[in-house]
């Protein structure tokens, strides 16, 4: 079958997940504390880890298709829907926007006029971290990525109807793709600062926006493998074979452990500086957050090394679904401890000033003494596992509803037969 049904059963087990989201955001929001940072930081979490997936498979797209790459065609559908969720992206990060002008929230440090008078690290950043910016920059970034994303599904579904042997869709196709990666990686960067270090607007590191956008790959390729062997368990993609699993295990793989050389280049650098305003940020994390921290190495480097060093197993259905979701989880928590401790912090302060809790600005400040537990901020409580999951199904629904719009076959694109017949040469006899 080449043409997805977006059947009713599907829409309804994604509205209910849809509807727990809610609800569990909408219980955060009343047990939260007066600022309502648990709701806030859940929101902003979630908002910015699956827009940067959509942006994320966008940027394959347009790497894939720069390189004259071919055997991903039976699965460039999935990324192009993927690309699309772009625009319920950035209607979310608008509440977000909504939040900083209103000072509905407590999310950034830089964002209070007061609090940025009284310190000169913050007035030396001003001219980049302030509303006006913050607001812009997502509007023009997120604008030119929907633009090109728009543009690019245009032309791969028109080359289903009106394709040429002179192949003038592709060209075209390759023209947009090639202009896009350039503006991706420097739009990507100046984003990643706004929406997530600037949460702890007082570090910086040169390596962030590597770092971060090495997360959103590897949480891509997951949502990717998990996306294609649902299809295939529905009878979708049937020409989509253990060759394309095993290329998609492999980038899983090999970007697990860049992932992995990017945080241990982060953290060794600043560590061995020892700059007080860089290496504050791991210090908090390791002191006050020690689950977050070393839970992260393990879930999205230990396992995956592990699991995926074997040819083999990236063949095989059940191992990599089973990895796919721990290795989509394990970025998840990685985005959760590049957020919540910065914005507990900030919140903290803002309430100790306010005298809604009192001695909270000290313990904050005083990272040298472990703060409190506390569900939501120290680990993921199930709010946090059940907003996420409302996240997904949300993201999920507008991916099947743009899968059920095209041909899941691109019938006319030049590397469709490199793709029906694509083999991974394997070595020795583990991959038989």
């Amino acid at each position: 079958m080449n043409q997805f049904t977006f059947e009713s059963r599907y829409r309804n087990v994604l509205i209910g997940f849809m509807a727990l989201g809610l609800l569990c955001l909408g219980i955060t929001f009343a047990i939260d504390d007066e600022l309502h940072t648990r709701f806030w930081t859940n929101y902003l979490h979630n908002s910015v880890f699956f827009t940067g997936i959509a942006f994320m498979a966008l940027f394959i797209l347009a790497a894939f298709t720069t390189a004259w790459a071919g055997w991903h065609t039976l699965i460039k559908r999935i990324w192009e829907a993927y690309s699309l969720f772009l625009v319920p992206g950035l209607v979310l990060m608008l509440v977000v926007i909504a939040g900083v002008w209103g000072h509905f929230h407590h999310l950034y440090h830089w964002a209070d006029a007061g609090e940025v008078a009284k310190d000169p690290i913050l007035q030396g950043k001003s001219s980049f971290l302030n509303p006006t910016w913050y607001t812009l920059g997502t509007l023009i970034i997120v604008g030119i990525w929907i633009l090109f994303a728009w543009k690019m599904r245009q032309l791969s579904v028109d080359e289903d109807v009106n394709g040429t042997p002179e192949f003038k869709h592709h060209h075209r196709l390759r023209i947009w793709a090639a202009a896009f990666l350039p503006i991706a990686g420097f739009s990507s960067a100046a984003i990643i600062w706004q929406w997530v270090m600037s949460v702890d607007a007082h570090w910086y590191s040169t390596l962030y926006a590597w770092y971060t956008g090495a997360s959103w790959f590897v949480s891509a390729i997951a949502l990717t493998i998990l996306t294609i062997i649902f299809l295939k368990g529905q009878g979708y993609l049937e020409n989509v074979t253990a060759e394309h699993l095993h290329d998609l295990g492999k980038y899983l793989f090999a970007f697990s452990i860049f992932w992995t050389y990017l945080w241990f280049s982060q953290f060794m650098l600043i560590w061995y500086a020892n700059v007080g305003e860089e290496t504050v940020y791991f210090f908090e994390r390791r002191e006050n957050y020690p689950v977050l921290f070393y839970g992260n190495l393990i879930i999205n480097f230990i396992a995956p090394f592990f699991v995926l060093m074997r040819n083999d197993t990236k063949r095989k259905y059940g191992t990599m679904v089973f990895i796919s979701i721990v290795v989509f989880f394990g970025h998840w928590w990685d985005f959760f401890q590049m957020i919540k401790p910065g914005a507990r912090h900030t919140a903290m302060e803002a309430l100790a000033h306010h005298g809604a809790h009192e001695g909270a600005g000290h313990a904050a400040e005083t990272t040298g003494h472990a703060l409190e537990f506390a569900m939501g901020f120290t680990i993921p409580g199930l709010l946090e596992l059940g907003t996420m999951l409302g996240f997904l199904a949300f993201f999920l629904f507008v991916v099947f509803n743009r899968l059920s719009r095209a041909s899941l076959v691109p019938k006319n694109d030049p590397y469709l037969q490199e793709s029906l017949h694509h083999h991974v040469e394997i070595h020795g006899d583990e991959g038989h």
